[in-house]
């Protein structure tokens, strides 16, 4: 029984000169300016003048456009797919307040990453180094945001704790409470001891 991922296709058996063309037509794909003909036709004319430039020292067979056509539609499945977790996060941004803003960042923050999983997953070993760096560039941005968001609610959780203490112990005082019994409502309201 035969194991592995299966035949190479033709843009797996381009050699790394060709990294850049392969990525320049991800990108021109990606930008939905032009048609999927005239990028293959522009896609050709650069590959034939990569070999050109090297005068016989690099050969290769340049993908059919049918090869074009798959690999056209898995950078648009990449992209539809990025572009509805963009959608996703814009409705739940409307439709949560200012105070649920730290919660919709790790719920993005999350989105992003899987997304970013998800689409490695799908990704066969012909994804273009630049279309890697840019997950990655995702991933590492979703995680800051993450990160600043809990360290934000650090911070206004220690806040908000702070301001509180302050007011029982001035409410306290002013009612004539003693200390023995306002360090007892800071412990039971808000988990405070000294």
């Amino acid at each position: 029984m035969a194991s592995g991922r299966g035949r190479l296709s033709s843009f797996d058996l381009l050699p790394g000169e060709a990294d850049g063309i392969v990525a320049w037509a991800a990108g021109e794909l990606a930008d939905r300016d032009r048609t999927q003909t005239d990028i293959y036709a522009e896609f050709v004319g650069k590959c034939e003048a990569l070999m050109a430039e090297h005068r016989g020292e690099l050969e290769f067979v340049i993908p059919a456009f049918s090869s074009f056509n798959r690999f056209s539609v898995r950078q648009a499945r990449m992209s539809r797919r990025l572009d509805q977790t963009r959608e996703i996060v814009a409705v739940l941004h409307q439709k949560h307040d200012a105070q649920a803003s730290d919660d919709l960042t790790v719920i993005a923050a999350e989105m992003i990453k899987a997304a970013v999983l998800h689409t490695l997953g799908d990704a066969d070993d012909a994804t273009a180094p630049e279309d890697l760096k840019r997950l990655a560039d995702g991933l590492k941005a979703a995680q800051l945001a993450q990160n600043l968001s809990s360290d934000r609610k650090a911070k206004i959780t220690a806040d908000v704790q702070k301001r509180l203490t302050e007011a029982v112990e001035t409410t306290a005082k002013a009612r004539g409470l003693t200390a023995e019994t306002t360090e007892a409502i800071k412990a039971e309201i808000l988990g405070v001891t000294r």
